[in-house]
């Protein structure tokens, strides 16, 4: 019951708009890693149960995530982990690929 409502509490002190920032490390046999925020030192612990994406839910380091931000028993979580899709030559608008001529 303290766990919950130390859970409700923290939901209710942050702002719960979607945080990014990219996987620490992830080890897909524990089933858990490391997160780091944009802009912040500190490690956000994830959980594959977490992890909000179609098939098998792994992550790798490095890659661009979004999430939310939850206080856990023992520190910060990622919650409501997405992937974000970071532009490609393949995926860029052709107006970025527009040239001039004289």
């Amino acid at each position: 019951m303290k766990w919950m409502i130390l859970q409700w509490w923290s939901l209710l002190q942050r702002d719960m708009s979607m945080a990014s920032g990219k996987v620490k490390w992830f080890n897909n046999a524990k089933g858990y890693g490391f997160i780091n925020e944009d802009g912040k030192d500190e490690d956000l612990f994830a959980h594959y149960s977490a992890i909000e994406m179609d098939g098998y839910k792994t992550l790798k380091a490095g890659q661009a995530v979004s999430f939310e931000i939850i206080q856990g028993p023992k520190g910060l979580h990622a919650i409501k982990i997405g992937s974000i899709k970071v532009p490609t030559a393949e995926t860029a608008t052709p107006e970025s690929h527009a040239t001039v001529s004289s």
